[in-house]
């Protein structure tokens, strides 16, 4: 229980900081932050896609064809996602928002 309260104190003192990352949407960078939000739930949404198809792969589900289809549809995604967050000034990194005490949208994998 300690812990707990501990936990929540200490994010307290990041909001009250100011440390906390956030969606700065103001009348100037509306479109971008927009642009953010939008662009990150359509990257979770292909990563959870790009999942789902590689356990259907492995559990034999798919024939030659239909992977080599699934494959090129979320090629093709990602780098429309990476085109558009470009197009809104926005780098891959920037679409991971930061869920407070959840933490990061998704992790990275690659680390």
């Amino acid at each position: 229980m300690g812990r707990a309260i501990e936990g929540l104190n200490q994010e307290l003192a990041s909001i009250a900081s100011g440390t906390t990352q956030r969606l700065d949407c103001n009348s100037e960078n509306i479109e971008q932050g927009l642009a953010r939000l939008v662009l990150s739930l359509i990257e979770l949404l292909r990563k959870l896609l790009e999942r789902q198809a590689i356990r259907r792969m492995e559990g034999g589900s798919l024939h030659d064809s239909q992977i080599e289809e699934m494959g090129l549809a979320l090629m093709k995604l990602e780098q429309k996602i990476r085109e558009l967050a470009e197009h809104f000034g926005l780098r891959p990194e920037d679409l991971n928002l930061d869920l407070g005490p959840l933490g990061n949208l998704w992790t990275d994998e690659k680390k």
